[in-house]
């Protein structure tokens, strides 16, 4: 007979029994003693852990990123410089169902990415589309919100939804591309990729540049319409993560080209947009795109909660060459996401095999859960605290050839912080007008305006006024297609109750024409 594995208890011992309970005799009770029964049970009460507050379901899989072009007069960075090849994993994800939503809902998608550099980890923590829906941190939680279930209906509420973004002028551009074809690609393989984010780079020289990360599929943007959704939903809801898995697993690599847009730092006060806007993006014939190589997926997870569901991407990690700008929003992601980790996961969260960069790590970290590392984490054992005597007996010291250098630009609150002046309505219009071709516009109408189908008409108005200043047909077009849908009366996901006192009819800045942007 061939050799095989012993069951074992968590603890080493030797499993005799996997198959009937001791008890006190043939009709019971149970006996207490019973410890491989009760290690049984109880760990299947513990199989489950907080799902994230967003992107919770998701897909992922292993890959590579190949740098093909020298983008070495940008970047120190090892990782990104001609050659060098670096093992990565994905996860992409929907940003407002839960856990066990549908795969094909229509939804901004989440596209994450953990690469295991040579000096640690580097996070590309982003979505497949180029802009957000709000610029400042303050509005997130209360975005958020809108897209979970209502406090008394328990259901998603389309009303809350469309109450905020209507009261949210710069929401129009990033609920434009929601609500057009990319709102619902077939499959995670069909999908751009951004940071969206302002980031920066730096070179040996100490030189900054500003930078916007794209990653462009290879594969083409195919997309389903809602109808073809709901049938695809109705035989499964799994459909991103047997196309990715299935995929892979036959030996079809899926393929994105890595692209930057590059910024000189003192060019940022010369803009006439904010280029840490989160909700612009920058125009490609001021800054064309760059390549630099491109990521491949070659392998899926041997277990996916411990490598996908257990991965935790945060924006803070950032290695030599790279890292952050005035973006609001990264600013405030930068902090929030690996807090949200170490609540979901643990003190020490990035010392799950998944989340361990391939480098030995030494620091003061100390205790805690998930505190599971051994040995001497500080490089000497009467080093717990720095700074200390040791450091010729081993204990860790800072590296400072790995400070970036300091920001030039000025930092001119009024300039960045103020409402006045926004223009959130030209990026959306060239979008509508001229990248968009006429099919796309009328599916992008009657997408819009299903969607608003049962909303109050006081909010529903306040949105046309917005779509008004981005176009006048815009505007026609949803205003049609949502009195149609209200007629067929199939609306009752979005009429959950919402009883302002004083219906604000109008909001937003005036429309400019400056902006011009390409094609994303």
């Amino acid at each position: 007979m061939a050799d095989r594995n012993t069951l074992r208890t968590s603890a080493g011992a030797p499993w005799p029994n996997n198959q009937d309970s001791l008890s006190a005799g043939e009709r019971g009770p149970l006996l207490l003693q019973d410890y491989q029964l009760i290690e049984k049970l109880a760990h299947q009460n513990r199989e489950r852990i907080p799902e994230r507050t967003v992107h919770a379901k998701g897909w992922g899989a292993h890959g590579k990123m190949v740098i093909t072009e020298d983008i070495s007069k940008y970047t120190k960075a090892k990782c990104l410089q001609k050659g060098v090849e670096t093992p990565m994993l994905a996860r992409f994800s929907t940003v407002a169902g839960e856990l066990g939503a549908a795969d094909h809902e229509r939804d901004v998608r989440g596209f994450a990415l953990k690469f295991y550099t040579e000096d640690g980890n580097w996070d590309m923590v982003g979505n497949n589309t180029p802009i957000f829906f709000v610029r400042d941190p303050y509005k997130f939680a209360d975005f958020i919100h809108t897209q979970k279930r209502h406090p008394k209906t328990n259901m998603r509420s389309g009303a809350a939804m469309w109450d905020f973004w209507s009261l949210s002028p710069e929401a129009i551009h990033q609920v434009t591309i929601l609500m057009s074809d990319r709102g619902l690609p077939q499959s995670p393989m069909h999908m751009n990729g951004y940071g969206s984010h302002t980031f920066s780079l730096w070179n040996d020289a100490g030189e900054r540049y500003w930078v916007k990360f794209h990653y462009k599929t290879e594969q083409g943007h195919d997309f389903y319409t809602n109808e073809e959704a709901e049938k695809i939903i109705g035989k499964t809801r799994e459909g991103y993560q047997e196309r990715l898995f299935n995929t892979i697993e036959n030996g079809q690599f899926p393929r994105w080209k890595f692209q930057i847009q590059v910024m000189p730092e003192l060019d940022a006060e010369k803009c006439d947009f904010n280029p840490f806007d989160l909700t612009k993006v920058w125009p490609h014939d001021q800054f064309p795109m760059i390549d630099v190589g491109y990521i491949e997926l070659n392998r899926n997870a041997d277990n996916y909660f411990a490598e996908i569901e257990n991965a935790a991407f945060s924006p803070s990690n950032v290695v030599p060459g790279i890292s952050f700008s005035p973006d609001k929003m990264l600013q405030a992601r930068v902090f929030s996401y690996a807090d949200a980790h170490r609540y979901r996961l643990g003190t020490h969260y990035e010392t799950i095999p998944v989340n361990r960069p391939l480098v030995e790590v030494h620091n003061y970290h100390k205790d805690g859960t998930m505190n599971v590392f051994g040995g001497v984490r500080t490089g000497n054992e009467n080093a717990y605290y720095e700074p200390n005597s040791f450091a010729d007996k081993g204990a860790a010291v800072e590296d400072r050839s790995a400070q970036e250098p300091p920001l030039k630009i000025s930092g001119d609150a009024a300039r960045y912080d103020h409402r006045t002046g926004y223009d959130d309505y030209s990026q959306c219009r060239v979008l509508v007008t001229k990248v968009m071709d006429e099919e796309q516009r009328q599916r992008l109408y009657k997408n819009m305006g299903g969607a608003m189908a049962g909303i109050p008409e006081f909010i529903a108005e306040r949105w046309f006024g917005h779509l008004k200043q981005v176009d006048p047909a815009y505007e026609a077009g949803v205003r049609k297609a949502w009195n149609e849908a209200n007629a067929s009366g199939e609306y009752a996901a979005n009429a959950a109750p919402i009883t302002p006192d004083t219906p604000a009819l109008t909001g937003g800045d005036a429309a400019g024409d400056g902006a011009q942007v390409a094609a994303e």
